[in-house]
């Protein structure tokens, strides 16, 4: 009995897995589109909303509206939306439910619509709630009701990177052309020339002392770097095995550096002299070799 319990749960875990692969990566924010309008919105993407909520105003229902708002469906709307930028549009569309909404404030009840919205050229029909949003960040909320079975949401809001990339090194005052490289587990820096402070023949006793040592990128541009020995990494490639020592330095796309682990190596007789590996990219950027 345990055996077959295990299976199944082995098989859903499985087909779970499959599931969320077919789905697309968003982020908790997105450049979207309502088609309607022909305006570009900066969007929240919320999980926690059922539905797609827009900022609307000055609505009006044609004919009159009744008492109550329910009576209402089937008519037509008109209202004013308006981007982040200021850019505003009015609009006409059919009524076709009302939405009860819970939120800190309270509860209220909004019309709804069906709009084209999504990524510009990719739009697609989903319910919309009204709501004058205009003390909120965001103009357009995009809830579960449109991501349903075709996006997983990424909050950590990873940017795409493509296999080659300029990348600086604050404490070089330099950029590189840089392989971007899934394949290696630590990012790797021409160094050469290597002072280290009171060296010892033993590297592992070296750690934590002060290393000098000249860098240089590809054009010919070099500066002498002063840092710590943080530790000693082992290195295997088709050459053999060699022993590096690993810095900290502030390495990213310019003005969006953060500080991670390099390892020093003579890259002369390399075309990059900047490496970047997993531990730079793990949990900040997807690779895209098309770019």
């Amino acid at each position: 009995m345990l055996k077959k319990v295990g299976l199944c749960l082995l098989l859903l875990t499985s087909s779970l897995s499959v599931a969320a692969s077919e789905k697309a990566v968003i982020g908790s924010t997105a450049k979207m589109s309502v088609a309607h309008a022909g305006l570009s919105y900066a969007a929240r993407i919320d999980t926690g909303a059922v539905n797609t909520s827009l900022h609307a105003y000055d609505i009006e229902v044609e004919g009159g509206s009744a008492k109550k708002m329910k009576d209402n469906i089937g008519k037509m709307v008109s209202f004013t939306t308006e981007n982040n930028a200021g850019e505003k549009k009015r609009l006409k569309a059919k009524i076709v439910k009302t939405s009860r909404v819970s939120n800190s404030q309270g509860t209220e009840t909004r019309y709804m619509v069906d709009l084209d919205v999504g990524f510009k050229g990719k739009e697609r029909k989903v319910r919309v709630n009204l709501r004058d949003r205009r003390h909120m960040d965001y103009k357009l909320l995009i809830g579960r009701n449109w991501l349903k079975d075709r996006y997983v949401v990424d909050v950590s809001e990873k940017k795409l990177i493509g296999p080659t990339a300029p990348i600086s090194i604050v404490e070089s005052g330099l950029i590189f052309k840089t392989r971007i490289d899934t394949g290696a587990v630590e990012n790797s820096l021409h160094a050469f020339d290597l002072k280290i402070e009171n060296e010892d023949p033993d590297m592992e006793k070296n750690v934590g002392k002060v290393i000098h040592f000249t860098t240089e990128n590809e054009k010919g541009e070099s500066h002498v770097v002063k840092s710590r020995i943080v530790e000693t990494s082992l290195i295997r490639n088709a050459q053999g095995s060699e022993i590096r020592y690993m810095v900290e330095l502030n390495i990213g796309e310019p003005g969006q550096e953060y500080k991670v682990k390099v390892n020093l190596r003579d890259r002369s007789k390399m075309s990059y002299k900047l490496l970047i590996g997993r531990n730079w990219l793990q949990g900040h950027y997807i690779v895209d070799v098309s770019l």
